[in-house]
């Protein structure tokens, strides 16, 4: 989701929590040094094309460290209550700006480290540059998550099946492709479902996507959950 304020978190309140993240979230990283982490709310970095961010935006968020080796291998550590609605959605992003008539290809490959616990996904977020138009292609999910909008029925395209979902958030649009059996693995050919959202459904005209997001979507990590990146790759053309 475009990343929101913290609401009613006071930066008083804000700050400790930060710094028990810091401790906590740095000693979950790998072995070999980080070249990057941030506790900050809003910390991001640009590496190897990618920009990495923290980004807690929920109300109601505990804290969370995101740390990386490299644009494609990346982690979070999130403490976050088990109560509802979204805390965070840490991702690593890749800005294509090309229109969907212009791609001869876009496509990605994911290879996650998950828990087994908390409410979560694992997803794409894909927006077009005048942000009217977010499409989420969920890969796995745990917990009491689920999309915005209604059913649209199941669809098979880019290599995954996917349940679709359809709504509106009050500032944009919003298409869920929700998989239908969790992966922690994968390639998605992302080019055939934007095509098939704008030619087969007309739900879209030509429009020009900006940021292809891949990250977790946390509502609640009780306790302290690390969420693990282990490769990530966006091609276009």
């Amino acid at each position: 989701m475009a990343p929101r304020t913290l609401g009613r978190v006071t930066k008083a309140l804000l700050a400790p929590a930060l710094a028990l993240g810091a401790t906590v979230g740095l000693a979950a990283a790998p072995a070999q040094a980080a070249v990057w982490n941030s506790c900050d709310q809003w910390g991001n970095t640009s590496i190897d094309g990618y920009t990495l961010y923290n980004n807690i935006w929920g109300s109601g968020a505990g804290s969370q460290c995101v740390w990386a080796n490299s644009g494609t291998n990346w982690g979070v550590w999130a403490d976050h209550p088990n109560t509802g609605g979204i805390k965070s959605y840490p991702n690593a992003k890749k800005v294509i700006n090309k229109s969907i008539t212009s791609l001869g290809s876009l496509s990605s490959s994911y290879n996650v480290t998950v828990p087994s616990s908390g409410a979560y996904n694992s997803s794409y977020d894909i927006w077009d540059t005048d942000y009217d138009y977010e499409i989420m292609l969920w890969v796995n999910k745990t917990g009491a998550v689920g999309p915005l909008g209604t059913s649209q029925g199941t669809v098979t395209l880019g290599g995954h099946t996917w349940t679709v979902y359809k709504g509106s958030n009050g500032a944009n649009e919003v298409f869920s492709f929700i998989r239908t059996s969790n992966s922690s693995s994968g390639t998605v050919n992302i080019l055939p479902i934007l095509k098939w959202i704008k030619d087969t459904k007309g739900w879209m005209g030509n429009e020009t996507i900006g940021d292809v997001q891949f990250g977790f979507e946390i509502t609640s990590s009780s306790g302290g959950l690390n969420f693990q990146t282990d490769n990530l790759t966006v091609s276009s053309s």
